[in-house]
């Protein structure tokens, strides 16, 4: 049996080694992994937009094509949750950060001073604008959708499978090194005890946010299936937990389908939400990369309008429909929203990455939980608006 160690464990292992490698490395050794996350980093900029083009535009086709009133009930309470979660995690994080990030603003590494520099790098310019990705997309996207185009949905699900291959083998496998890289330089400027520090709080408050967001879920569930939302939940927690474990919503959907069931919710409504909702519904996501965006940023003390941010989350909510089932996939996707809107550069783009993946497991656990929650709303309102298919 081949056995293989999870992203979470690997990441978690180059932050220590890159913490640990900061106190007796030379400069000549510190310099090549600078060298080597300097043309990481040029990867990622001219992957992100083929990402996002690759992605976004058959994950809209596809749910065009599948058009009926459940699929519009069940896509608007995921879009719905999902922003929920985005924009309450920001009003929160706005209450509490400012009190939790105090200082802060020190921890971060000076553009420029006595900072070691890459041997060398390489440009490598992306081929469009992250905007100009999103909105190619969003066009090709409904452009398949309204005319049912099945060549070039055929063309693009290809490229949308090769796009997953070089974030499955080359991107998410080459990540912990470049993590590794980003903690190593901290190390060395003799900031990195304050990262950590922050790091660990911003974890504890998220996974707290997680349980306020899941209750609310299942409150409003309660309310329209008339039924006890904690003894919902409790019931979904077979599927929180399975979902710690293989971090992939899809890899979850027997366990999580088979609980909603539990839940009272038709098998064969059951049957056609909870693989769309392991798709369309990301709040767990969502407030994970909301909350450790607006983290980073006053950190970093960046300035970000109110209106800025709002318009980074409803993009967000859309983006990451399509992200691909991998661990860390959701981030990925969100990089060049991350980079365009929000005026992150490499070191915080970094922190973001760190941070997310530390936490995956717990936001694909809320996604999956919540799962049951959509089902059981659309459930209660299908089952006021016409005959029980069951029958």
């Amino acid at each position: 049996m081949k056995f293989r160690i999870g992203l979470l464990p690997r990441v978690v292992l180059a932050i220590g080694l890159g913490v640990g490698c900061g106190f007796f490395l030379p400069d000549w050794a510190v310099r090549v992994f600078l060298t080597f996350n300097a043309l990481f980093g040029q990867l990622l900029g001219f992957v992100i937009p083929l990402l996002i083009l690759g992605l976004v535009a058959p994950g809209i086709a596809q749910l065009g094509r599948s058009a009926g009133r459940l699929l519009v009930l069940t896509a608007a309470l995921a879009y719905g949750f999902t922003l929920v979660s985005g924009f309450g995690t920001y009003f929160a994080g706005r209450a509490l950060f400012p009190a939790l990030l105090r200082g802060g603003a020190e921890v971060l590494p000076e553009a420029g001073g006595d900072a070691l520099a890459p041997w060398f790098t390489v440009e490598m310019p992306p081929v469009m604008g992250v905007m100009s990705a999103l909105i190619l997309a969003f066009v090709l996207g409904l452009g398949m959708a309204y005319i049912r185009s099945e060549r070039l949905k055929g063309v693009m699900d290809e490229f949308k499978s090769i796009i997953d291959l070089t974030i499955g083998r080359v991107i998410i496998p080459l990540l912990p090194l470049y993590i590794f890289g980003i903690f190593l330089q901290m190390t060395r400027s003799g900031q990195v005890a304050g990262v950590l520090g922050v790091f660990l709080k911003l974890i504890v408050v998220i996974f707290a946010m997680t349980v306020v967001l899941l209750l609310f879920q299942f409150t409003v569930a309660g309310l329209a299936a008339r039924k006890n939302p904690l003894r919902m939940l409790r019931t979904m927690m077979t599927a929180y937990l399975t979902a710690l474990g293989t971090q992939s919503s899809a890899a979850t959907i027997p366990v999580t389908l088979a609980q909603t069931v539990k839940l009272g919710v038709r098998p064969s409504l059951a049957s056609f939400v909870v693989p769309l909702a392991a798709t369309i519904h990301l709040s767990g996501s969502m407030m994970k990369i909301t909350a450790c965006a607006l983290a980073v940023s006053m950190i970093a003390g960046l300035d970000i309008p109110t209106a800025t941010f709002a318009g980074f989350i409803l993009l967000l909510a859309v983006t990451m429909i399509a992200a691909p089932g991998v661990p860390g996939g959701a981030i990925m996707a969100a990089l060049g929203l991350l980079e365009s809107m929000l005026g992150f550069d490499e070191t915080l783009a970094a922190l973001m990455i760190a941070t997310y993946i530390a936490m995956d497991s717990f936001g694909t656990a809320t996604n999956v939980t919540g799962d049951g929650a959509v089902a059981v709303i659309v459930d209660a309102i299908d089952r006021r608006s016409g005959p029980d298919p069951e029958k």
